[in-house]
C-alpha cells in the first residue's frame, strides 16, 4: 500500500513511517520541519520505498499533487501542533495548524480521489471528565478545555462530516479517528526517539534532568483531587500506538467511520512517573513544585476496550519502568536528540 504520513518527521509520525516501511509499504512523508527532524527521515530512507516532501500541510495543491504522483492509497494524518500550554498562549496558531491544516488535507484528498484516512487525535477532546466518566470511553461527551483540544475536535468533526456526506452519496470514503493518551517510549532498537524543541513531555524532561541537561524537574500542580495531589495520565508506549494505527489501516472498509481510544487503561500520577524515572536511571534528580498550568485536567486515562473488541488491539508494553527504559536508552545515546 502507498501511505502518505503527514508530520512523518516528528516523534510519532516517524515511528509510524518506520513500521510501515518494515512491513513492506511505500511511504511518503509530508512535513514542514517546524517541529519534525530531517535526521529522523534520513534514518528511514535506507529502509524501503520512502519519499520526503518538505511543505506545509496547508499547501493544498502541492499536497494533492503528491497524492497523485505517489498514487497514495491512504493517509495517516499526524501533522499538528500539540502543546496544551502553548495553545492557551497562541490559540489562533493552533486553529490554523490543527483545524485549517486538516481541512486542507481533506480537500487535497478530495482533489486526488484518496478515500481512506487514519487521523491522529487526542484525549484532550474530552476535557476534564467527571470521576464517573473515568476510565474514559469513546461515549464520554467531548468538552475540551483548551484550544489544543478544541482544534483537534474541530478536525475530528471535519473528518466525520466528510465521511458522512460521502457515505450518504454512495461513496467509499473511510476514516478511523484515534484518540491518544500520553505517548512515551521509543523504538526499542534505538533507531528513533523523542526530540522536541522545546521539550514539554514529562518522561524526556526527567531523563534530561538525570543526564544533567536541566537543573530540576517541575511538577505543575500538587493540589489536585488525586491521591498524591498531582495529575494522573495514561502512558502508552509509542510502539503500541503504532500497532493501533496499522490495525486501523488494515481494518478500514468502504463507508467506515470509527473512533477509538488508544491507551493502557491505567493511570499514573506525575509523582509516580518521576519516581519511575529515578528508578530506571539510578539518578535522584531534583524536583520542584510549581503552580498548575492552565488547561490541565486532573485525571485522564482510557477505557480502550472498544478497539480491543473491534480490532484485537491491546497495549502490550504496560510496565512503566520498561517503557521508560526504552526512552532512557535513546536519551543516553542521543543526549542532544538527533543532533
Amino acid at each position: 500500500m502507498n501511505v502518505l504520513v503527514t508530520g512523518g518527521a516528528g516523534y510519532i509520525g516517524s515511528h509510524a513511517a518506520l513500521r510501515l516501511l518494515e512491513t513492506g509499504h511505500a511511504v511518503t512523508i509530508v512535513d514542514d520541519l517546524s517541529r519534525g527532524r530531517r535526521a529522523a527521515v534520513d534514518r528511514l530512507e535506507p529502509l524501503g520505498d520512502l519519499a520526503f516532501v518538505e511543505t506545509d500541510i496547508g499547501a493544498r495543491e502541492r499536497v494533492a499533487g503528491v497524492f497523485r504522483d505517489r498514487r497514495i492509497d491512504l493517509v495517516m494524518h499526524f501533522g499538528a501542533l500539540a502543546y496544551v500550554g502553548e495553545s492557551v498562549e497562541q490559540p489562533l496558531r493552533y486553529y490554523r495548524s490543527n483545524a485549517a491544516g486538516t481541512l486542507a488535507v481533506l480537500e487535497a484528498m478530495e482533489d486526488a480521489g484518496v478515500t481512506r484516512i487514519v487521523f491522529s487525535s487526542t484525549c484532550a477532546t474530552y476535557g476534564a471528565p467527571s470521576s464517573e466518566d473515568i476510565p474514559i470511553t469513546e461515549d464520554c461527551p467531548p468538552q475540551p478545555i483548551n484550544p489544543y483540544g478544541r482544534s483537534k475536535l474541530m478536525a475530528e468533526r471535519m473528518v466525520t462530516d466528510l465521511a458522512d456526506r460521502k457515505r450518504a452519496g454512495g461513496g467509499d470514503f473511510a476514516a478511523t479517528i484515534l484518540r491518544y493518551f500520553n505517548v512515551t517510549g521509543c523504538d526499542p532498537a534505538g533507531r528513533l526517539g523523542e526530540d522536541h524543541r522545546p521539550e514539554t513531555h514529562l518522561v524526556p524532561i526527567c531523563l534530561e534532568a538525570a543526564l544533567g541537561g536541566r537543573p530540576n524537574v517541575s511538577i505543575f500542580g500538587t493540589d489536585y483531587a488525586t491521591p498524591d495531589g498531582t495529575c494522573i495520565r495514561d502512558y502508552v508506549h509509542v510502539d503500541d500506538l503504532i500497532d493501533a494505527h496499522l490495525a486501523s489501516m488494515e481494518a478500514l472498509a468502504p463507508g467506515d467511520v470509527r473512533t477509538y481510544n488508544v491507551g493502557t487503561g491505567r493511570g499514573h500520577s506525575v509523582r509516580e512517573v518521576v519516581d519511575a524515572c529515578r528508578r530506571v536511571t539510578g539518578v535522584d534528580f531534583d524536583v520542584t513544585e510549581a503552580p498548575r498550568r492552565p488547561g490541565d485536567p486532573p485525571v485522564l486515562y482510557a477505557d480502550p476496550s472498544r478497539i480491543g473488541r473491534d480490532l484485537g488491539w491491546t497495549a502490550r508494553r504496560t510496565d512503566l519502568d520498561t517503557t521508560i527504559a526504552d526512552a532512557w536508552r535513546w536519551k543516553r545515546e542521543h543526549p542532544n536528540g538527533y543532533e
